[in-house]
């Protein structure tokens, strides 16, 4: 006799997907922000890292606070102009959140942020469709026949028999050349993060980093 549906055991542990109730979690987080803290910058992130991002929001967690997310979401939090936003000024942050960037709530003077950001920096492998940032090539490396590469072996030695280009300069990384530069223990890639504007309820500033701004108002 088949089994009833209605006698089916349902797990009350079931993790929900993220809908409604995070968006609005995000939106009044954001709004406390601006009571909280006296500044708000828009920031990017040059080859993220996530281990690094979080060592960042935990030296700064006792004066700022970090949003990332929906960019929609960030802006509904802000006020898309005038008519709309949260404080006098603000809904000028909005049009800069396109892309990959975030938010940073502080109560650091602006000179303290940006000499933070500049020297905030971490060297790692370079992962694939990353821009290379210089030439490279090798003359002889073991494993990199794996690669592709056109090697022999010599007398138990794996010998490149021609001159092998691992990566060009500006031109973004194969899965093999990401590969070849870990092998190699080649550090290509910076994360970084970069001001793109910011604002305070004296003032409004753009810095331009790491965002093409010819088409964004800014009025």
């Amino acid at each position: 006799m088949p089994k009833s549906k209605r006698n089916r055991p349902v797990t009350l542990s079931k993790t929900k997907k993220k809908g409604r109730e995070h968006k609005e979690a995000i939106v009044n987080g954001i709004k406390q922000a601006l009571e909280d803290y006296s500044s708000v910058y828009v920031f990017t992130l040059e080859n993220m890292r996530n281990l690094k991002f979080k060592e960042l929001r935990e030296q700064l967690k006792s004066s700022s606070r970090f949003f990332l997310g929906s960019n929609k979401v960030m802006q509904v939090s802000l006020g898309r102009s005038v008519a709309d936003e949260n404080k006098p000024g603000i809904h000028k942050l909005s049009k800069f959140l396109r892309g990959g960037t975030g938010l940073l709530f502080t109560n650091l003077e602006k000179e303290e942020v940006q000499r933070l950001f500049e020297e905030f920096e971490e060297h790692d492998f370079a992962r694939t469709g990353s821009i290379a940032t210089e030439k490279f090539s090798h003359e002889m490396e073991p494993f990199l026949r794996k690669q592709g590469l056109p090697v022999r072996l010599n007398k138990g030695i794996i010998e490149l028999v021609s001159d092998f280009v691992v990566c060009e300069e500006g031109q973004a990384l194969s899965p093999e050349s990401a590969r070849t530069l870990r092998l190699l223990g080649i550090k290509m890639a910076t994360f970084r993060v970069h001001l793109v504007c910011g604002w305070s309820p004296d003032n409004f500033e753009v810095y331009g980093e790491g965002l093409d701004l010819s088409d964004v108002e800014s009025s």
